[in-house]
């Protein structure tokens, strides 16, 4: 049995695995420039981030029905539920949909349909969180905005991604203040590759309740002291950060002295699929490679459900920090 946690920092169309992506282009139509699954699988090997995401918008071609988008969050659902996750927080990208024809409403609903069952057949309660693209113009995240208000009922919350570098957040002031105005909670990319500027920007000029990644706020003294203070949540992806060269081995990430400095950080998978590893994996990556004991893992467990939007349902987040505290550690096992 793994230790309990909640995935706070997972992207629905990066948990396509090569062979649900063969299986959902035969059964569109979609011929992928792949031989087969290895082939594809060898191509998941990424010089920085911008090849990573070349290869993320091209194998979303495959995902064109509502069945599609279902299945695909069900197959993260199982895995995710098998690793311990027992609450998951999960940003979508619809802009990269609407771009090729796909109807926010084919978006949602799909997803709606593994997420709305989820509790009931994996466990896991679920949020999710609609995403904008930096690298696209703040013009296009107001319309996407306005294209998801019939659909607000599912959605929790509004995030930023992609390409951060030459994106800061302050582009998106407008569209953060619409959410704001309508109820929706505020997370946003910063800190992965851009400046530890970019994390104060998001704080300020963005409103946002929690740092997506914001490793590189250890450059910033003030900043550290700021995010500790005002008890800000970082959610970090070790795996990603080693697969996306923002750090070079794993036994280099900054985790052991951000949790030392005080920060507020869990651990995530980020995207799946092309990163090496699910929520589980991530901690038994951390746990091996920094030598993290169990007192630390469960304060990253416990970190994970008192940074989640469960704001609405106290009592459900009181029964998940039980179940972390009263978690036992096997011998030697996943975590």
């Amino acid at each position: 049995m793994p230790l309990p946690k909640a995935e706070l920092h997972l992207h629905i169309e990066g948990t396509l695995e090569p062979e649900l992506a063969f299986a959902l282009a035969e059964r569109n139509g979609v011929q992928l420039p792949y031989a087969d699954e290895d082939a594809l699988r060898e191509a998941y090997r990424f010089e920085d981030l911008q090849s990573f995401l070349d290869l993320y918008y091209a194998l979303m071609t495959v995902l064109r029905t509502e069945r599609d988008f279902e299945d695909l969050a069900d197959a993260y659902l199982a895995r995710a539920a098998a690793q311990g996750v027992r609450h998951a927080e999960i940003f979508f990208d619809p802009q990269a949909h609407l771009a090729r024809g796909v109807a926010m409403g084919t978006v949602v609903e799909g997803l709606w349909r593994a997420l709305g069952t989820s509790e009931a057949r994996h466990g896991v309660s679920t949020r999710l969180i609609l995403c904008f693209l930096r690298d696209e113009s703040a013009e296009s995240a107001l319309q996407t905005l306005d294209a998801a208000k019939p659909y607000l009922d599912r959605i929790t919350g509004i995030g930023l991604d992609s390409a951060e570098v030459g994106h800061p957040p302050a582009k998106f002031r407008e569209v953060y203040e619409a959410a704001a105005a309508l109820g929706l909670r505020r997370v946003a990319h910063a800190g992965e590759e851009g400046p530890p500027e970019y994390i104060t920007e998001a704080l300020d000029v963005l409103g946002v309740e929690r740092v997506d990644h914001g490793l590189r706020c250890m450059e910033d003294a003030a900043l550290v002291e700021r995010l500790v203070r005002e008890r800000v949540p970082l959610t970090l992806c070790p795996l990603s950060n080693v697969r996306l060269r923002t750090v070079d081995v794993l036994a280099e990430h900054p985790l052991p002295a951000m949790l030392d400095a005080g920060l507020l950080c869990t651990v995530n998978s980020d995207d799946p699929a092309y990163f090496g590893g699910y929520a589980g994996d991530n901690f038994d990556a951390v746990r091996r490679e920094l030598h993290l004991g169990e007192d630390r893992l469960r304060e990253l467990a416990r970190n994970s459900f008192l940074a989640s939007f469960l704001d609405d349902d106290e009592e459900r987040r009181a029964r998940y920090l039980a179940e972390v505290e009263a978690y036992v550690f096997p011998s030697s096992s996943g975590v």
